[in-house]
């Protein structure tokens, strides 16, 4: 049971909580209004009939004391007619009736002489009825108080008592006082307490039936307001929502500046921070995915360079160490195998030591650490500086170096390193040419750029290696790349220097031969 109502009130909408909740407070106040009315209304409804009587019985004490005429008029009966007033405005304010009389005792007999109202204004029947009400409280004076059947007594004192007595006649319960004020003479009041009753029974109907109203009417407007209070709690759970689904995009009108409008101002915020701190999280992620990747390109890079230096030292080394013990142990004795032998280990050191210089100078390149230096200069005039350097090489291949350019060109680049591009293309063109033999340098005008093209006439390189040229120690040919001493570096050197240089470089298989370029800027 327990649970299908802790379930019933998790499905509940705050909005149908809160109506029920005011509608069960008001609910409950007027239960509790009914039950103060059934249960103390009546006492305090007597309490207050009581104090009345005891005012009352004070003021006709006061009354009489003040009348100058009825007391200088001892023995007689008449009261002022302000007195009468008073009396009948007293009387009629505290629905009650009240007698003013005074006993006298001939011979035994008890006689009657009414102040107030007058002996004239009652009837038999009424004198009748008070002194038949009076004898027993009369006999009690003297004789101690009598019980008389259907009769209580509810307070009292040496001036007055209060009853509460059932009269059978008409079957209602009413209360009565009667005492002695100071000037001797007596005073009975009564006053009706079943209307009372009655009167509560009214009041609490009528309450019974106000509340079941004032609870329909209360939980219509409840209803009605309560869409009002929950709109922006609905609209801000779906932000929330939203916001739980990565869209920010959401943001909730602040119209006001209520504790709703606090929370929506507070959810606005916390959108903003959120996407602030998913987008930095997701560059920081991004850039620690780059320092992964290049981590570990670097050190695949590093496994790959000690792997290639090691290989390509190892044959050189061997030779060296070879003939080195050769010319040691003095395997041939004349001059000319020994200087064939010395001959051997120079040319493998040199080899050796333009390996290192280029592994050197392309490490500087990749880390940056060799700086580029912007200038102005003739591409012209560096060209054919290289071509008349590498004339004698290209002879003893019987290659012919030509450049069709005489005019001056114009670059802006770093001059030593463009130098050093050129040298390793003609180099490599020289190392690989074939058939016609020849290699071939033009510039071509571009919009922005002047390009330097390297053409070789011979075989072609295979398609699926064109981009593979570029790496480091990579060889097409092994074979012929040892027969001229290559190590693999001359290209890698190349693309690393024009990526310095934000520029481009390539190559192409033509109809005879292979043709290598690259970018200069020309903009002044």
């Amino acid at each position: 049971m327990n649970k299908k109502k802790a379930s019933f009130l998790k499905m509940q909408s705050i909005k149908t909580k809160l109506i029920v909740v005011l509608c069960s407070i008001l609910a409950l106040t007027i239960l509790g209004c009914w039950l103060a009315n059934q249960l103390f209304l009546p006492i305090y409804y007597q309490h207050s009939k009581i104090s009345t009587l005891s005012d009352s019985f004070r003021k006709i004490d006061n009354i009489v004391k003040n009348d100058n005429a009825f007391q200088k008029g001892a023995g007689q009966n008449g009261l002022s007619e302000k007195s009468i007033n008073t009396l009948d405005s007293l009387t009629e304010n505290g629905s009650m009736n009240t007698y003013l009389f005074r006993i006298s005792d001939y011979f035994g007999i008890l006689q009657y002489t009414f102040c107030y109202p007058s002996a004239d204004s009652l009837s038999n029947i009424q004198k009748e009825n008070v002194r038949d009400k009076t004898m027993d409280y009369v006999v009690g004076l003297v004789n101690g108080y009598v019980e008389r059947d259907g009769r209580e007594l509810i307070k009292g004192n040496t001036s007055y008592q209060v009853f509460k007595s059932y009269d059978e006649r008409i079957g209602s319960y009413y209360l009565e006082l009667f005492g002695r004020i100071d000037s001797g003479d007596f005073v009975y009041m009564s006053t009706n307490y079943q209307s009372m009753k009655e009167s509560v029974a009214v009041s609490n109907r009528f309450l019974a039936y106000i509340g079941v109203i004032a609870v329909l009417i209360s939980g219509i407007l409840l209803f009605m307001i309560g869409n009002n209070f929950t709109k922006p709690i609905v609209y801000l759970t779906d932000i929330a929502t939203r916001m739980s689904q990565l869209d920010f995009e959401a943001k909730y009108p602040v119209n006001t500046e209520d504790e709703i409008g606090k929370l929506g101002n507070s959810i606005n915020l916390l959108s903003e921070r959120l996407e602030e701190t998913i987008s930095e999280l997701k560059s920081a992620n991004n850039e620690l995915q780059k320092d992964i990747e290049n981590k570990i390109q670097i050190d695949e890079m590093r496994k790959d360079f000690l792997s290639n230096v090691s290989h390509e030292l190892k044959t050189p080394i061997a030779l060296i160490q070879g003939y080195a013990e050769g010319l040691h142990d003095n395997i041939n004795d004349d001059s000319e195998s020994r200087e064939f032998y010395c001959d051997v280990i120079i040319d493998e050191a040199n080899k050796m030591n333009k390996m290192v210089k280029k592994l050197l100078t392309l490490n500087q390149i990749e880390f940056g650490k060799n700086q580029i230096t912007f200038e102005r200069f003739d591409i012209v005039q560096v060209v054919r500086s290289v071509i008349q350097s590498a004339t004698l090489l290209a002879e003893q291949k019987g290659a012919e170096i030509y450049m069709e350019e005489t005019e001056p060109v114009y670059v802006w680049a770093d001059e030593y390193m463009v130098e050093e591009i050129v040298t390793n293309y003609i180099s490599n063109a020289i190392n690989h040419v074939d058939g016609e033999k020849r290699i071939r340098v033009t510039l071509e005008m571009r919009e922005n750029v002047v390009r330097v093209r390297v053409f070789n006439t011979g075989n072609q390189i295979p398609e699926d290696e064109l981009d593979k040229i570029w790496i480091k120690f990579y060889k097409v040919d092994k074979a012929r790349t040892r027969a001229y001493g290559g190590s693999g570096i001359g290209l890698s050197i190349v693309k690393a220097i024009v990526d310095s240089m934000n520029q481009q470089c390539g190559v192409r298989n033509c109809q005879n031969g292979v043709e290598f370029w690259f970018d200069l800027d020309r903009k002044s």
